[in-house]
């Protein structure tokens, strides 16, 4: 059985655990208070869920998720992250986040930060934009008119690949929007992250209409 190891058990680390278990994978999930504060989540979760320190649910991990926000220093385990898929869930903002002036000015994506703090990894933007419970409510069965397709943006062909995989067992469509350098697409305040139920050419529509200089 394949495990998808998730560091962060908020809404969106949560939802991804609970499609992945649908889907057959077992998990390893993390928060940042402890394994012990995540007792009941386990619980309904089942079996196939356990808690895990960032390190255990990195090392356990097949592909690993992270839904926590970045951070310009890097706070990932790097080693036990070597060789592995990345599926980096942040949207940056700065409200939360503070200002980070080279995104900012357009010089770098909050994306192209955290493959370079992760340098033997395949970092791979996905599930930005959508919300969380709409992750379980919004799937359908591949070759649905309306099914909802998703962006995913990398440096790593075989990182899209696993990645349209994984959309289509939860129950989406895939675009791949890479490199990563153009991840910028998909940001809140971009056509693309309304939340929408964007078919795959309304989304393909959506990310050519991005415009850099668009507000968040």
């Amino acid at each position: 059985m394949t495990t998808i190891g998730i560091i962060g058990a908020g809404e969106v680390g949560n939802h991804i655990a609970r499609a992945a278990i649908a889907s057959g994978y077992r998990v390893v999930i993390v928060n940042s208070r402890g394994t012990e504060t995540l007792a009941k989540m386990i619980e309904e979760l089942g079996p196939h869920a356990q808690a895990g320190t960032s390190a255990e649910a990195a090392a356990a991990g097949d592909i690993v998720v992270v839904a926590v926000p970045m951070k310009l220093i890097n706070d990932m385990p790097e080693k036990e992250l070597a060789g592995k898929v990345v599926i980096d869930t942040n949207n940056y903002m700065p409200w939360r986040d503070g200002q980070y002036p080279t995104i900012d000015r357009g010089e770098i994506t909050e994306h192209e930060i955290r493959q370079a703090q992760l340098p033997a990894s395949k970092i791979v933007k996905a599930f930005t934009h959508i919300q969380a419970p709409r992750i379980l409510l919004w799937a359908k069965v591949s070759g649905s008119a309306d099914r909802v397709a998703l962006a995913a943006s990398s440096n790593f062909p075989e990182a899209i690949k696993l990645v349209t995989n994984l959309y289509d067992q939860f129950g989406f469509d895939a675009v791949d929007n890479s490199p990563l350098s153009e991840s910028w697409r998909t940001r809140p305040g971009q056509p693309a992250w309304r939340q929408e139920r964007h078919t795959r050419a309304e989304l393909e529509a959506n990310l050519a209409r991005a415009h850099r200089n668009t507000r968040r």
